[in-house]
């Protein structure tokens, strides 16, 4: 019996094109779910920014406890480093060579000629297998290619060590039957992939995607570019609802876990498409929380590893101090999880002189008018104001806030914790924005939550502020 492996694609199509858009902190938690799941391999997409891409891929291969860690390599002569330089740390990493190969595919997107392609082929697969045992070699475009150098292409692959050969319907134009015949004559002409994976990808353009990747099962097939939310791919849900119900009949199984499939899926697509605010860039959608906690006995190796998969880049010097104020707090509490180290991190660490200060804050909120906040922020001598109408008091604050500075800054997460108890208890908030690769955490504490958030909110722009005047 075949374990038919599923490779999710979810975060790697997002964008405009597909109608959803995914945030830094969405797409840690998408990669959670799918590890939940148990899908074989979750893509992610090519580095773009190295600094924030790579912060994402590491925090990615943190959170992901089983499942293959997949990201495309560049075509340039030190794109399979710089992938690896942030994948390393994955349980199951794997780096992709991906490259067109039809004619006009590599004519047009590529500008090379079949003979350096094939050379391009050789030496980038040969520079990911020399850093990782996993490598993916995906064929764009196959079932429009040449016969003969689609073949050239797949054996010069596998001879320069790729493990995974997935071929790409990428137009989406053949019929099942089609599809079946084209990978049955892709292994009578190619022998060598007996001894890989062999993977495919199906473009929905005929609505014939999920028939055409059972047809390729079928056929010997072994691994399935899917997604968990409707694009122009195989769907998550079909395929494993097919493989599961018929896999017997044609000696294959699927691996992903059937129990939970509905309910982790509708979670998904909660998360893909939240409604995002006409008024707001905040996004509103349900945090995960992390399943680790620390103990009065880890060290500070241990703690700063914690601190590093919450996001943050410490100094050794903000390493020093995070840890003295971690000791004071697991002496009492013996266990500290996320949320107390979040917290830690934003009281302790790049304690900065204020740029700006709250001098002054109106909120106007009721269950009939959108709620409002007037804000008064000094920057040196000089006083701004800002009026925003928002969500909720809170993101009306800090809708102000950035139409005082001038800057949005992706709010990765917002936390709001209780210090004292009773009727006047006083209320702590973390508050933490996302700038140039890099997290920042803020910390605010008041009897009025609105204005522990406010405080937050400038205390972590005043670190982001002074590290960019200071770098």
């Amino acid at each position: 019996m075949r374990n038919i492996r599923i490779s999710d694609v979810t975060m790697k199509q997002s964008g405009k094109s597909t109608g959803f858009s995914l945030s830094f902190r969405e797409k840690i938690e998408l990669a959670k779910l799918l590890d939940r799941l148990e899908v074989s391999v979750i893509e992610l997409h090519p580095i773009e920014n190295l600094k924030i891409d790579s912060l994402l891929i590491k925090s990615i291969a943190g959170a992901v406890k089983n499942a293959v860690i997949a990201v495309p390599v560049s075509l340039e002569d030190d794109g399979a480093e710089k992938v690896w330089n942030a994948l390393k740390e994955a349980k199951c990493p794997r780096l992709q060579v991906s490259v067109p190969i039809s004619p006009v595919q590599m004519e047009y997107l590529s500008h090379k000629k079949p003979e350096a392609m094939l050379e391009a082929i050789k030496k980038f697969v040969s520079a990911c297998k020399a850093l990782c045992d996993d490598v993916e070699f995906v064929a764009g475009d196959a079932t429009r290619s040449d016969c003969s150098f689609l073949e050239s292409a797949v054996r010069t692959a596998i001879e320069s060590g790729a493990s995974t050969v997935t071929f790409c319907d990428t137009a989406g134009v053949m019929l099942p039957d089609e599809f079946s015949a084209f990978i049955e004559g892709i292994y009578a002409s190619v022998p060598e992939l007996s001894e890989v994976c062999v993977g495919v990808s199906c473009s929905d353009s005929l609505s014939m995607a999920d028939s055409c990747a059972v047809a390729a099962v079928r056929s010997g097939a072994s691994e399935v570019k899917a997604t968990a939310v409707a694009t122009d791919n195989v769907r998550l849900a079909k395929i494993a609802k097919i493989l599961d119900a018929k896999g017997d009949a044609f000696g294959s199984c699927g691996t992903v876990r059937m129990a939970e499939i509905n309910r982790v899926l509708a979670q998904i697509e909660r998360l893909c498409h939240a409604e995002k605010s006409k008024n707001s860039p905040f996004d509103d959608s349900v945090r995960e929380e992390g399943d680790w906690v620390l103990t009065e006995h880890d060290d500070i190796s241990a703690v700063l590893k914690a601190a590093e998969r919450l996001g943050y880049e410490l100094s050794e010097e903000d390493g020093i101090k995070v840890f003295e104020a971690f000791k004071q707090i697991a002496v009492l509490k013996k266990k500290v999880g996320s949320k107390e180290l979040d917290a830690i991190v934003a009281s302790s660490a790049l304690q900065v002189p204020p740029t700006y200060k709250l001098e002054s804050y109106v909120i106007n909120a009721s269950n009939i008018l959108a709620a409002s906040a007037h804000l008064k922020i000094s920057k040196g001598e000089h006083v701004l104001e800002g009026i925003c109408i928002g969500d909720g008091p809170i993101d009306a604050a800090f809708l102000a806030i950035e139409q005082v500075i001038g800057l949005h800054y992706e709010l990765d997460d917002f936390q709001i914790q209780s210090v004292t108890e009773g009727r006047e208890a006083m209320g702590q908030t973390v508050v933490k924005l996302l700038s140039g690769g890099k997290l920042y955490s803020g910390r605010g504490t008041s009897t009025d939550i609105v204005g522990a958030s406010i405080l937050a909110y400038l205390n972590a722009l005043n670190k982001i502020v002074y590290e960019e005047e200071n770098a």
